[in-house]
């Protein structure tokens, strides 16, 4: 491998190594080229006419920041102890979305490995890595990278992520990188100065919009598929969550996503390894994840699974009570219901947050459930709250029972369920909005622009100026994982529950039965009822004892000590939940 350069605008471009600058050869396509060999972790950058140096757009590694040079990485030199390893359906699955910076004390991938053995024992199948790709400073939430092919230093660069993929894989647990495709971050972004890689056309919330469908689009697509090549195959990653695809602006007949799709099934099969793509997408738009179609047939995007937000707001509404903001729609006596039958409480109906009808409906006979993704905590809503509350933190601080209740409610749904790591055993650390600008304008940007997010979308009830300087190391800080939580009640038996959870979800599948023309729930005086083909899940929020007439006589498992069925009948104590067969 030589270094080589897609900069089609430019009259000369130079290798710059050590200082010395070399004249690389003008190529096809607007691509340049050297001749050079570069060795592991040789430092490299390039200089266009006469230009300062800059990194290598697919760069591995960039061991000073964005501002520095990159450091050559050839992927094909790994070796790996994974040959067995044949990956994960997402069907069946339960994610476990971890922020490396903040999931330990070292905040590193090999610190992270040391965790491995925990997601095991919880009974996880996929932990999810919020992006890792480089960005200013120490601590970041990753959504600001500008290097879309390598991995953050200080996490341990892409030697860390093989380190952590190969060991993930000898504990049974796959693993699904976040990636943002749909912007870059401002702070060392130097891509455009190189090509046109962002679009005029468009702009997204968080800045210009990946050049997609515009004049020279070709070479920028292809930066972004062979970058879903490298995750996928170089470093034998099982899944990517892409980032708000809505975002992604492309008028191309052939969309982005489906392209995506096509080679990542292509590449399942070349490899005989699962691999799967899932998308965060806001339009509520089942064509996301229908198949493609055959032939002339007209189908979907192929993306194999999507976020489903409404499941999440209509939880959160359910056991919190909140209801500004955006969760105002879901205070619907119907909303939770609705969306254990269905993955979108908005699927045609108005959105009073949006001013519009917004979403379509899901084909129950078509869809399988699996291909949504639900949650109670994310990063997102955990880390766009004002302070970072948690459901069991100290602003929110939820009881365990009710914690409990919502736990029941997920898995034993129809849907992918993803935890937020801690979420299992009731963390009462929060998890704030971090950020380490090197560029004192656009860190003050960020702070200003953090409280005008918070106030824009409705949170009453809370002083702006309590918004967390996401700048202040200590916002980082706060946000660490306290590992030693899961050794005190109620955390222990928390954790406890999780775990025997998830097992009798894996043990019973009628519990994760995707078929959502089956599925029979009821949700009335904030008492819920869920039938699972020959189980029964019986939720009781409400501060008074729930008779049951009916119901199966096998309890498998309940929150309260005690609870029995007697002909029929069972008595569900407050806050509190029970699993029957």
């Amino acid at each position: 491998m030589t270094p080589a350069i897609w900069a089609p605008y430019a009259d000369t471009v130079d290798l710059v190594t050590g200082g010395t600058r070399t004249a690389m050869s003008r190529d096809v396509g607007g691509w340049w080229r050297s001749d050079a060999r570069l060795s592991g972790g040789d430092r490299y950058a390039f200089s266009l006419d006469g230009g300062d140096p800059r990194p290598d757009p697919r760069g591995l590694r960039l061991p000073d920041g964005p501002h520095g040079p990159s450091a050559w990485f050839d992927p094909s030199s790994l070796e790996w102890t994974d040959a067995s390893w044949r990956g994960v359906e997402l069907a069946g699955s339960v994610i476990y979305e971890t922020h490396v910076g903040t999931f330990t004390p070292e905040g590193t991938l090999d610190a992270a490995i040391g965790r491995l053995p925990y997601l095991a024992d919880l009974g996880v199948d996929v932990v999810e890595l919020l992006p890792l790709s480089t960005f200013p400073g120490q601590h970041n939430w990753g959504y600001d990278g500008v290097a879309p092919y390598s991995v953050h230093e200080v996490y341990g660069g892409p030697a860390a992520l093989h380190r952590f993929v190969d060991a993930a894989h000898a504990h049974g647990l796959a693993v699904c990188l976040d990636v943002v495709y749909n912007h870059l971050g401002p702070d060392g972004n130097y891509l455009g100065e190189i090509g046109p890689y962002f679009s005029g056309a468009y702009v997204t919330p968080w800045g210009q919009a990946v050049n997609l469908d515009g004049p020279d689009s070709a070479e920028v697509r292809r930066w972004v598929l062979d970058n879903v090549q490298q995750w996928l195959r170089d470093f034998h990653v099982d899944g990517l969550r892409l980032d708000a695809v809505h975002e992604l602006h492309d008028d191309s007949a052939l969309r982005l996503l489906e392209e995506m799709s096509r080679e990542v099934d292509a590449l399942a099969a070349e490899t005989g390894r699962t691999k799967w793509l899932v998308a965060e997408s806001d339009r509520n738009d089942p064509g996301t994840v229908t198949p493609r179609g055959a032939g002339h047939a007209v189908g979907g995007l192929g993306v194999h699974g999507q976020w489903a937000d409404d499941v999440h707001h209509a939880l959160h509404v359910a056991l919190t009570g909140e209801t500004q903001g955006y969760y105002a729609d879901f205070a619907d006596p119907e909303a939770l219901a609705k969306v254990l039958r269905t993955p979108f409480f908005h699927d045609g109906t108005f959105s009073t947050f949006r001013g519009r009808g917004h979403g379509r409906q899901v084909d129950a006979g078509t869809l399988p459930g699996w291909r949504f993704v639900a949650s109670l905590q994310t990063h997102d809503q955990v880390g766009n709250r004002a302070q970072g509350d948690r459901l069991s933190g100290e602003r929110l601080d939820l009881d365990p029972g009710l914690l409990a209740c919502g736990a029941a409610i997920l898995l034993t749904s129809p849907w992918t369920p993803m935890l937020f790591m801690g979420e299992e055993w009731g963390a009462r650390t929060p998890w704030q909005f971090f950020t380490d600008h090197t560029d004192p304008d656009i860190a003050a940007a960020t702070a200003s622009g953090r409280k005008a997010e918070f106030g824009s979308h409705g949170w009453s009830g809370e002083d702006g100026d309590a918004v967390p300087d996401p700048q202040d190391p200590e916002s980082f800080r706060r946000s660490k994982l306290d590992w030693s939580e899961p050794d005190r009640e109620p955390h222990g038996r928390l954790l406890r529950w999780y775990r025997d959870l998830i097992r009798l979800r894996r043990a019973h599948p009628e519990l994760h039965d995707p078929r959502l023309d089956v599925v029979d729930v009821t949700w009335q005086d904030r008492r819920l009822r869920a039938h699972r083909g020959g189980h029964v899940v019986l939720v009781n929020l409400s501060d008074d004892p729930w008779t049951c007439d009916g119901v199966p006589d096998e309890v498998l498992l309940s929150w309260s000590d005690g609870v029995t069925v007697d002909a029929g009948r069972i008595d569900v104590p407050p806050r509190s939940a029970v699993v029957l067969a």
